[in-house]
């Protein structure tokens, strides 16, 4: 006798019918080979374009109100390269992870001749996604805003208009890290402007009047003490993620998935692209990709989901039979 989620039982069927492959729309064609990913939600793009003002707000402080009016010129080319260098990896990062595919499962292969050429064993099951008629493999979560399932999804970030998944984690992590060191780099050259202004003459450490440059300098201080915190969370998030292979959506879940995990280091090499190199900073070159999808990637054993609610399976059902699990998330 078969032991099965009693939260999933509900939706178990025995026929690849149940699927409806009727209201599912023909899978399209594959993108061709480097199409942009893009995705038009009315918040993301907001949240995308405030954050590259915000990048830019700080590069026209330090810039013009700090570094360009000092004497002390050495202090001033290290310090301005130095920032302008974080800067713009920090935005090169942001528009990788928000213009890369996180690893979107193909759309509406969720077909009757789809589910059959799998060849489906006693045991083993499929699961659907109702949303956007896909079968997902393992560790595919359903995003309502990219309205895709995507592999390994951690979260939807509205700041990169973009999930985070599989494919674009890596840029994530390195715009979290670059935003948070150039906000520090920015709070210590605030606290170093603030003493030298007030051992000389306010007149003569800005090129804006004192008002406006104690108003653009606390603005700045602010905006780089919220995003130094902010993003130092979700970089340590993202690290303890990679390094226990298990995303934020597993985490909150709380499952005792019976799985085989990754070790640490392996994880965070297919991450961030091979062995340790200079490459694992650089948001030009992209993590290690995984093999394309085989069949075997849809199918799931019955015994590997979780048992920590079950029930028993009635017994007037046939045990040499496969099952197809629509789930809807």
């Amino acid at each position: 006798m078969m032991l099965i989620p009693a939260h999933h039982f509900r939706d178990i069927e025995r026929k690849p019918e149940y699927l409806q492959p009727e209201k599912c729309i023909p899978p399209p064609h594959p993108r061709p080979a480097g199409t942009m990913w893009f995705i038009r939600d009315g918040c993301g793009i907001a949240c995308a374009i405030v954050t590259w003002f915000l990048v830019l707000y700080a590069e026209f402080v330090v810039l013009f109100v700090m570094l360009i009016p000092s004497r002390d010129y050495v202090y001033s080319v290290i310090n301005g390269l130095v920032f302008n260098l974080l800067a713009f990896l920090a935005l090169a990062s942001h528009c990788r992870a928000m213009l890369t595919d996180p690893g979107a499962v193909p759309k509406g292969n969720a077909t009757k001749e789809f589910i059959e050429s799998l060849q489906l064993k006693p045991g083993q099951v499929v699961y659907k996604c109702p949303k956007c008629c896909s079968i997902k493999p393992d560790r595919a979560h359903h995003c309502s805003v990219c309205k895709r399932c995507i592999r390994k999804m951690d979260h939807h970030c509205p700041w990169v208009n973009n999930c985070v998944g599989e494919n674009n984690q890596k840029y994530f992590v390195l715009f979290t890290m670059y935003i948070a060191l150039i906000s520090l780099h920015a709070l210590i050259m605030v606290g170093f402007h603030f003493l030298h202004c007030f051992e000389e003459d306010w007149t003569k450490c800005s090129s804006f009047s004192p008002p406006t440059t104690v108003i653009l300098l606390i603005l700045l201080c602010f905006e780089g003490l919220l995003f130094l915190i902010f993003t130092s969370v979700m970089f340590g998030t993202q690290v303890h993620s990679i390094c226990t292979d298990e995303t934020g959506i597993e985490r909150l879940q709380r499952k005792k998935q019976r799985r085989e995990r990754r070790g640490s280091w392996k994880s965070v090499k297919e991450t961030f692209g091979g062995d340790f190199s200079l490459n694992w900073f650089n948001p030009f070159s992209g993590p290690r990709h995984p093999k394309p999808l085989s069949d075997r990637d849809w199918v799931r054993q019955v015994s590997s989901v979780s048992d920590t609610e079950t029930t028993e399976e009635p017994s007037e059902e046939p045990k040499n039979e496969a099952f197809v699990e629509v789930v809807d998330e």
